[in-house]
């Protein structure tokens, strides 16, 4: 089998691989939106359909999107243009890197504006000046930091220097050695904060609201839900797992990893979900879902806790680290498209990105406060102008359609012999169960979850 090299590097093992995918699925959304879901939809009835529907469509397109990118070894741009001209297909498959990129570099650009958000928790929940703060002194908080443009640039500029920082430095000192030291640390502060949630929170509570089946509760709102949490849990549809595939030693297998990472995903917010109602409800307050459980009723919890400033700052230092991990994910796509196409070093590269995304950051700050207007989308009222736009662009648009295209990909252009050649055992069982997958099952799931996203079903 003829073997592509990256001119970007390889991970130095497939844990290192295992840390960076499992560190771009875990991000902030996941974090406070999969527990709350749970809860909402069932409790354990939620989380095997959700397991399901992660067969079914989560883990197919990952393995599928991982499998290109090990097999073009570029970034996704040229990825697709490779692969397309191997199968002898139309070179308008490229379209597809495309918008997958800038996608990532659009949701980047929001993305850190939330992370510092982040940042700026951290330092309030650390400095002590959250103890004992009321419902109303929260929501004042949380106003003021949306409310102030120069605030909110500030804290976004902080985070996007730290994001370049990394991927400034290439796959080997920059995108592993942050993995390496970001995830276990990760992994470790989930667990001291479990363990804390469980001496001082109401831990029964927290495990019966989100592991108590109830199968009356899975309706088909809640099994569309469960279809499209799947699908955007593992950050596929953006090419940052492309792009990581393209770094993976061919030694390793595609699909084991795959898996491994999709259950760590799912453990991971599971876990945090476990923290964060059992602190919520230990003090009475309300289980509710986005930004405001996270940004204003868990600081009223913490602020009423024994330690509850030491263990707050872990928890918002738990959220930098997933921020950051996801963070180095959506742009490295771009970056290592600009070193390939222009030919620039990684630094630049890095920088010129990094600006780029920054600039966009601006209209979100701008869209939450001064550039904020209302609109209908999918029968849904939307606040936040341009923000909600972007997000839609990418969220509802881009990325399902970008799913649907790598399941249709690798399931009916590519040859059999090259998916089976990457990705080893084309005469097992498991082979052969994933190919019927992502050929039939796969493409109508990922359609659904595009129609449900712009509000049609």
């Amino acid at each position: 089998m003829y073997q592509r090299i990256s001119i970007h590097g390889q991970w130095s093992s497939r844990l290192m691989f295992i840390l960076a995918a499992t560190g771009s699925a875990v991000g902030l959304g996941n974090i406070w939106k999969f527990p709350y879901l749970t809860g909402e939809y069932g409790g354990g009835a939620f989380v095997l359909v959700y397991l399901i529907c992660l067969a079914l469509v989560g883990i197919p397109i990952l393995i599928a999107e991982v499998m290109m990118g090990r097999r073009g070894r570029q970034s996704p741009v040229f990825s697709w243009q490779t692969l397309a001209a191997d199968a002898g297909a139309n070179g308008s498959w490229k379209l597809v890197g495309w918008a997958g990129m800038l996608a990532g570099l659009i949701i980047l650009s929001y993305y850190s504006v939330i992370a510092g958000w982040t940042l700026a928790y951290l330092v309030r929940m650390a400095s002590g000046s959250l103890i004992r703060v009321t419902e109303e002194g929260a929501g004042s908080i949380f106003t003021q930091l949306v409310m102030d443009p120069e605030r909110m640039l500030a804290w976004h500029t902080i985070f996007m220097v730290m994001t370049i920082k990394v991927i400034s430095r290439g796959v080997k000192k920059g995108l592993e050695q942050a993995v390496r030291i970001l995830m276990p640390l990760l992994f470790a502060l989930l667990l001291v904060l479990v363990i804390y949630a469980w001496r001082h929170g109401d831990f029964a509570q927290a495990y019966e609201f989100m592991f108590n089946s109830d199968f009356s509760k899975l309706t088909p709102a809640a099994l569309l839900t469960a279809l499209g949490h799947a699908f955007f849990t593992l950050s596929v549809g953006v090419g940052a797992m492309m792009v990581y595939g393209a770094y993976l030693p061919s030694r390793v297998s595609i699909a084991k990893t795959s898996i491994l990472v999709a259950l760590l995903d799912t453990i991971v917010a599971l876990l945090a979900g476990l923290v964060i109602f059992s602190i919520v409800f230990a003090h009475d307050l309300a289980a509710g879902d986005g930004p405001g459980l996270i940004f204003q009723t868990l600081p009223i919890a913490f602020g009423q806790m024994p330690g509850g400033s030491f263990f707050g700052a872990l928890f918002f230092l738990l959220l930098v680290f997933t921020a950051w991990t996801s963070s180095i994910a959506l742009i490295e796509p771009m970056v290592s498209w600009l070193v390939e196409k222009r030919d620039v070093d990684r630094i630049r590269a890095a920088i010129w990105t990094g600006i780029v995304a920054w600039l966009l950051g601006i209209v979100t700050i701008l869209s939450l406060n001064s550039w904020s207007f209302s609109f209908s989308f999918g029968g849904q009222l939307k606040h936040h102008g341009l923000f909600d736009v972007l997000d839609i662009l990418t969220s509802s648009i881009i990325l399902p359609l970008g799913g649907l295209c790598v399941a249709l990909f690798v399931g009916w252009v590519m040859s059999r012999e090259s998916v089976s050649e990457e990705l080893g055992g084309g005469k097992s069982i498991g082979f052969k169960l994933w190919y019927f997958v992502v050929r039939f099952i796969t493409p109508v799931a990922v359609l659904l979850v595009f129609l449900r996203a712009i509000g049609v079903v």
